[in-house]
């Protein structure tokens, strides 16, 4: 038996309200037209379902058989859509976000901490990579959206990027090196100092890479690590300078565990960036971190493309 599925909706609906004009504004359709469905319906089983009156319809025996399988299998179906609506949604959703180390510092972690508080039963999943990663994720769909670091970021359809913040780069070190602090420096008198630099293959790398070039300098770094914690730790043990996010330095120069240096030529500014991914559809707990990075209170939106 091959029975529109439709009809069954129907019937569920007349049956509930005991009246087809009230189950029909209900469904937005017209009372003809259920009339015609719930005719077609008994005409494929062979029986009749309701008992038409001037005070409604009532379900027949066969009616009644019928709808106690019909009207637990609807409730199911609600129950799932609004355990849908929830995993996807506000109260008992899911977050899946790829970013760098950089991008995390420098605005996710106080943009989470503000949306943790709006929207505590969403779960927060954060994978921390870099940017490549995080970018070939979101193009996978195995993210909602990557928050990432770059002086200019190339995002190709269907991606879309938000630039959200700009940040600088400084030069810090430890208190053995204050005699550093005395005067603005160039970078070339201090490459007789030993400097700490995160590993080759990382756009940080690149960017620090491309600066020194810039000034026609080689980089040659002593030091090479995986993270800028691990960067920022050496510096603290007076081990050598390093480049490093000012955010991420903020504390350690206002203990004075670190000084900043002065150079001369500063490196360039750095950015943000939110990219999401156009061809797949934002959950509503994407959304409302979506919202919220591109609010002024999380950085300002600069730009978008």
């Amino acid at each position: 038996m091959n029975v529109n599925l439709d009809y069954y909706r129907l019937l569920y609906y007349v049956a509930k309200y005991k009246n087809i004009t009230q189950a029909a504004k209900f469904l937005m359709t017209s009372q003809p037209a259920v009339t015609r469905c719930l005719h077609c319906l008994e005409q494929e089983l062979g029986c009749r379902l309701f008992i038409r009156s001037t005070k409604g319809v009532t379900l027949t025996p066969e009616g009644q058989i019928l709808y106690s399988y019909i009207a637990p299998a609807y409730d199911l179906i609600t129950q799932g859509e609004n355990a849908l609506a929830g995993a996807i949604g506000l109260e008992n959703g899911s977050l899946y976000i790829g970013t760098s180390e950089t991008a995390l510092q420098e605005l996710l972690l106080d943009a989470l901490d503000k949306y943790h508080r709006l929207y505590p039963n969403v779960r927060l999943k954060i994978s921390d990579s870099t940017n490549q990663e995080a970018i070939t994720s979101l193009k996978n769909s195995h993210v909602d959206l990557a928050v990432v670091a770059a002086t200019e970021l190339e995002a190709d359809k269907p991606l879309r990027k938000t630039r959200l913040k700009k940040f600088h780069d400084i030069l810090i070190a430890g208190p053995q090196f204050a005699a550093l602090r005395e005067k603005t420096r160039s970078l070339r008198e201090l490459e007789k100092y030993p400097l700490i630099c995160l590993s080759p293959g990382t756009l940080t790398y690149d960017f620090i890479e491309q600066y020194y070039i810039s000034n026609k300098l080689k980089l040659k770094p002593d030091i090479e690590v995986s993270s800028v914690n691990l960067m920022l730790s050496l510096v603290l043990h007076n081990q050598g300078l390093a480049f490093i996010p000012g955010h991420f330095a903020e504390s350690a120069l206002r203990s004075g565990q670190a000084l900043q240096i002065d150079l001369a030529e500063p490196p360039p500014p750095r950015y943000i960036y939110l990219v999401e991914n156009m061809s797949q559809p934002l959950s509503t707990a994407a959304k409302m971190l979506k919202l919220l990075l591109t609010s002024q209170d999380a950085g300002g939106q600069l730009s978008a493309s």
